[in-house]
């Protein structure tokens, strides 16, 4: 099985996300990630996925999606023709002689500090899910308290090239 993500447009109406989580769930897939928001248009949302499943699966996911009512377009986020990101927010013990020490790696990172307690450090970092992943192993050593992490989000590249419609998912 490979990881896939993909990027639905829906309109943006009541239970249409239930309905696409549902039919991965009917099926047996777990959502790795899951982000879903507002686009350009206010009546139309982004949900972006990610899953693990083969080709073939993907495939048979898709053709699914395109019958659900509110699912405008489907489309896979390939890795080399896509920008992808992610926020994480950790909360990491660490004590006032230390500190230094880590809000200097957190910088090198690309993390920023979001705010600062007693006996620990929030950071907040953006970036591609492996710089978040690097970044989450670099403090583990130092005691993660708290972690939240969005999931993925996604979009094509806008100098990718177009791929013809019988290549695209819907």
């Amino acid at each position: 099985m490979t990881s896939h993500t993909i990027n639905v447009r829906l309109e943006n109406k009541p239970g249409a996300l239930a309905r696409v989580s549902q039919l991965f769930s009917r099926r047996g897939y777990n959502i790795q990630s899951l982000a879903v928001g507002p686009t350009e248009s206010a009546d139309i949302s982004r949900l972006t996925l990610r899953v693990d499943c083969s080709e073939h699966s993907l495939e048979q996911i898709e053709k699914q999606m395109h019958k659900l009512v509110n699912v405008l377009r489907v489309t896979e986020l390939r890795p080399e023709d896509s920008i992808e990101r992610e926020l994480a927010l950790i909360t990491v013990a660490v004590p006032t002689d230390r500190r230094a020490e880590l809000v200097a790696l957190s910088q090198v990172a690309g993390a920023q500090v979001a705010n600062v307690g007693r006996d620990a450090i929030t950071f907040e970092i953006v970036g591609r899910p492996d710089q978040v992943d690097a970044f989450e192993e670099l403090v583990r050593p130092y005691g993660v308290r708290e972690l939240a992490r969005t999931g993925r989000i996604g979009l094509r590249r806008s100098d990718a090239p177009r791929r013809s419609p019988s290549t695209a998912l819907i």
